[in-house]
């Protein structure tokens, strides 16, 4: 296109220095038909940009991620003059297109369409634009270009994908190592641990207490609690949707895997989360699955919500320590998280942790244990095998 001009340009100087030497009237019709070509070419394309017509559809405005979903648009010409150069611009960052070719340039002659089927796969969780972005106008000798931002955009509404899991890799070894943990550090058939305000004094471990100089309670292996509990950070870590929609839909996507898990399975399990506030929800197998599905899919991640202060109020509630282990799906491991993790660790409670980062995992791993499970999933990686 910038060689056209300079092209144009460089004839339109021939011109001026025909009329200018020569004259007659071959030289000034020259001059002021060279003269009057960009005009003629941008008001026609300022015609064809107000007067184009676009249609696009999908299927349904409530989408999950990866699941394909119907998707038409529709180019018409209702004009009596023709549209030439026209080229077409997808929203890509957060949604695909399947098949659908890049750099072709449509032509509409009066009264034509031109109709492009296919489907449509959102990326990500959340709520944003799909479909066509903009249309890209040249006029005929292609001097100039507009860019035409298409109204009424179609706005999903994507929810989260459940992936199913034969087995939750992380936790296949816990249970032994944990038991050979405690067996080696307490009594036989006893874990003791630290005295928590609201514990019964009769589980008070005298001989532990007086051999370490504060109070310890005692938790019978014999009767190893058998409850799970899941936490999911609901941080909003960044201001760009690039970086946090990517982030928080592997995180909801983890949630919804080990809680799909678990239901499955007919485990009862218990769900925390911070929405302004801290939100229980309680599962008892696969048939109360889906009203906890569009509850989590309505998370509204925000930068005041804290996942330490989530942990820290179940633990007064008392009602967590019936858990025989605890998941905490994260963006960030922090140390005020690690030190609660530890005090539930120290209650005869496993614990799981998801890291949902592209950090070098080795940073994390390190920091586990045989009750501590830390696994590193990068933001974009599958969860099968991971989890």
């Amino acid at each position: 296109m910038k060689l056209r001009r300079w092209i144009l340009l460089g004839v339109w100087v021939l011109s001026l220095v025909s009329i200018s030497f020569y004259g007659g009237a071959v030289s000034y019709g020259f001059f002021f038909g060279v003269t009057l070509l960009p005009v003629i070419s941008l008001v026609y394309l300022l015609c064809v940009y107000w007067r184009f017509k676009i249609y696009q559809e999908t299927e349904r405005r409530n989408m999950v991620c990866d699941q394909p979903m119907s998707y038409f648009f529709m180019l018409e010409n209702e004009d009596y003059f023709a549209y030439t150069g026209i080229s077409v611009r997808m929203h890509s960052s957060f949604s695909r297109v399947e098949e659908f070719p890049d750099n072709v340039e449509y032509e509409l002659l009066p009264g034509d369409k031109s109709t492009y089927e296919t489907r449509l796969v959102c990326k990500y969780r959340g709520q944003y634009d799909i479909g066509v972005k903009e249309v890209i106008l040249t006029d005929f000798f292609r001097l100039f270009r507009l860019r035409h931002v298409v109204s009424g955009q179609i706005k999903a509404m994507v929810m989260p994908k459940i992936v199913p899991l034969q087995e939750l890799a992380s936790i296949v070894d816990l249970p032994a190592l944990a038991r050979q943990d405690a067996l080696g550090n307490t009594e036989t058939d006893i874990l003791v641990r630290d005295y928590i305000e609201g514990d019964s004094l009769k589980q008070i471990h005298w001989k532990a207490t007086a051999r370490e100089r504060k109070l310890k309670v005692r938790t019978m292996i014999g009767k190893e609690n058998q409850g799970v509990s899941i936490f999911c950070d609901t941080k909003r870590y960044s201001g760009s949707r690039g970086e946090y929609l990517p982030l928080e839909n592997k995180i909801l996507e983890a949630f919804l895997a080990v809680a799909y898990f678990f239901a499955g399975k007919e485990t009862a399990f218990s769900a925390y989360y911070g929405q302004k506030g801290i939100v229980k929800g309680h599962v008892e197998g696969i048939h109360e699955f889906e009203d906890f599905y569009h509850k989590v899919s309505e998370i509204q991640f925000g930068a005041e919500e804290n996942l330490q202060h989530v942990l820290e109020h179940v633990m007064v509630w008392g009602e967590l320590w019936s858990s025989g282990i605890v998941f905490c799906i994260l963006h960030e491991l922090t140390p005020a998280v690690m030190d609660i993790t530890d005090r539930l660790i120290a209650g005869g409670i496993i614990v799981v942790i998801y890291v949902i980062t592209d950090q070098e995992p080795m940073d994390y791993v390190r920091q586990g244990s045989l009750r501590k499970k830390i696994v590193v999933i990068p933001v974009e990686a599958g969860l099968e095998g991971r989890l």
